[in-house]
């Protein structure tokens, strides 16, 4: 019988099993699909306070992993293939393995979409990213493309153009999902080049080990050419990683864990930490932040019960 289950090890998770382990919970942490989670598909991190010239994603998720290890956390590899949450003490099949756990922490993120091209993949973190304002700074001066049509597409575009010499936002429609207020705005931006009806058919350099330009496609001419481009960013949204818990913890329409307050779910004694329920910031320290939140939530819980 475990006190506490936290499932993923990216900031939310790691920061989670820190604290748990601090107060003396014993902490199992299921490293999940993506260990790490987003930030170890990142190089340089220069906006988590307290290392002035920055520190790579991989390391800085390490550290914490070895920081909790200190504290008396377990780390197990693999995912949750399914749970039962409908009584306590609730149950998580881990691998094949089903253990049981009197709260659980649900910091399994949300994983970007991608294009799902070879190329794009082999080069996430080397010019390819997810995130504008995380990686946005490193193309100061050059030539960035964004790729996506919602309101989240045209927030980073814009964002780019305060760095990027000039930004071009592909689309494959000539319609945007954004709302109007979202694509007037980039419209109106001076710096913002707009290709609507085109796909990106593979992204330059694989051999290099960095982003070089694209190829496109225009859908409605066949036209293939070739762009240059120093960074390339999705915006094409995030897929929360809540599958296993779905129809058992309340989720929104996308998926996303529906906050009850803190870091309370619809299910008392299961508690969300990060990017499965935080749509607006996603970055490192709020992640860290939500970890903390939920980790002492789910310890005042289990004291209320005389555990």
């Amino acid at each position: 019988m475990r006190n506490v289950i936290i499932i993923g090890s990216g900031c939310a998770g790691n920061t989670a099993a820190i604290y748990a382990g601090r107060a003396n919970l014993q902490p199992l942490v299921v490293s999940g699909h993506e260990a790490g989670g987003q930030l170890s598909l990142t190089t340089l991190v220069e906006n988590f306070p307290g290392f002035p010239e920055g520190i790579n994603g991989p390391d800085l998720v390490e550290n914490m992993k070895k920081q909790a290890q200190n504290f008396g956390a377990e780390y197990v590899d693999g995912v949750v293939l399914d749970a039962d949450l409908s009584k306590r003490p609730f149950r998580l099949n881990i691998e094949g393995n089903w253990t049981e756990t009197r709260t659980v922490i649900v910091a399994s993120g949300a994983s970007a979409r991608w294009l799902g091209l070879e190329s794009e993949q082999a080069l996430i973190g080397h010019g390819v990213s997810s995130c504008a304002t995380c990686d946005g700074f490193f193309y100061r001066d050059k030539k960035i493309m964004v790729v996506g049509g919602g309101d989240s597409a045209m927030e980073e575009a814009n964002f780019l153009t305060r760095f990027g010499r000039e930004v071009t936002l592909v689309h494959r429609r000539d319609e945007f999902r954004a709302s109007k207020i979202m694509l007037d705005r980039a419209r109106h931006n001076p710096k913002l080049k707009f290709l609507t009806n085109t796909v990106v058919e593979e992204v330059h350099d694989v051999a290099g080990k960095v982003v070089t330009g694209v190829r496109l496609r225009d859908l409605k001419t066949g036209k293939v050419w070739d762009q240059e481009v120093d960074g390339f960013f999705l915006a094409i949204g995030h897929i929360p990683n809540t599958k296993v818990f779905k129809g058992q913890i309340e989720t929104d329409a996308e998926g996303y864990i529906v906050s009850k307050g803190g870091a309370r779910t619809s299910v008392p004694g299961v508690f969300h930490a990060g990017d499965v329920e935080d749509r607006t910031y996603r970055q490192a320290i709020t992640a860290a932040g939500a970890g903390c939140r939920a980790a002492m939530e789910a310890e005042r819980f289990l004291e209320a019960e005389g555990h």
